[in-house]
């Protein structure tokens, strides 16, 4: 496939490199230059410009920071819609609220292309592996198309509505995960004058009804934290959960619902923000918490 990728933070460089790797022919942008430079070594052409990039493919992946972000790239006169796009297909995988990929869709609409949102769940190591968890939100034929692209980038895609289902789901999928990071950090901080090892600690935890699969997977990253205060390399990091978690409490307000957990530990990661732990992966926040508490 020709297929174009905007946005190379961590998960859209991951997704442009496992592309390149299936053997597809992949053009990137990004607005920061600099990060389009590993990806041209690997065989990746770049565009100038969204509306270039959007030139240049059949199919374009959007994976962005926030909804300004999904504005700046697809509006304006240099955005992906400004050029002629009819049946190219648009595949928008970033953590949004449901209203943000409604509106967007029917922009690309209006253009005469195909619109899927499909938010991912999931890490660098699963987007390079193609272990994703894809949500996807639109019309069926629209995700049909889609379907063979996202069956290389995810291990399971599930079509949960028309748009904007993606991103309910996502919102949904990640709410225990965030409020978990803080929970497992108040835990340790009743056990942790035991001095027990952290790894044999995590693992007990993950043996538990108490310990999330999450435990699994990054384990030996938590137990490293705990026992060290050291920052591991960050898959997705404190700062892009509080962006997360405000989009979450904004949109449970929406709909008639408080959301008490997820704005108890919004609170807790804009101090952990504070304290300069803002770039530091999800998993050390236990660290953060326990040594804030002790």
């Amino acid at each position: 496939m020709n297929i174009g990728v905007a946005g190379l933070g961590r998960m859209g460089a991951a997704i442009a490199a496992r592309l390149l790797e299936m053997g597809h022919r992949v053009t990137v942008w990004n607005r920061s230059p600099g990060k389009t430079t590993p990806l041209a070594e690997a065989g990746a052409g770049l565009a100038a410009t969204p509306s270039e990039l959007a030139g240049r493919a059949e199919t374009v992946i959007t994976i962005l920071t926030d909804a300004a972000a999904i504005a700046s790239v697809y509006d304006g006169l240099d955005g992906l819609l400004a050029g002629e796009v009819a049946g190219k297909l648009f595949v928008e995988m970033s953590t949004v609220r449901p209203q943000e990929e409604v509106a967007l869709a029917a922009k690309v609409a209006a253009k005469g292309a195909q619109f899927v949102e499909c938010p991912v769940g999931g890490t660098v190591g699963p987007a390079r592996a193609g272990k994703l968890l894809g949500l996807a939100g639109g019309e069926e034929a629209a995700v049909g198309r889609a379907r063979p692209l996202l069956a290389e980038l995810c291990r399971r895609v599930e079509h949960v509505g028309p748009v904007g289902a993606g991103a309910s789901m996502k919102l949904a999928i990640n709410l225990p995960l965030t409020v978990y990071w803080q929970a497992f950090g108040e835990a340790y901080s009743l056990c942790r004058h035991l001095g027990g090892d952290p790894a044999w600690l995590v693992e007990l935890f993950a043996d538990t009804s108490g310990g999330a699969n999450v435990l699994k997977a990054r384990g030996a990253a938590v137990a490293e934290a705990l026992k060290t205060g050291k920052p591991g390399t960050p898959s997705f990091d404190c700062d892009n959960i509080r962006k997360d978690l405000r989009t979450m409490v904004a949109e449970g307000k929406s709909l008639g619902f408080a959301l008490p957990l997820a704005e108890r530990a919004l609170a807790v990661y804009d101090e952990a923000s504070r304290e300069g732990w803002g770039g530091r992966d999800c998993c050390d926040l236990p660290a953060y918490w326990s040594g804030r508490a002790g």
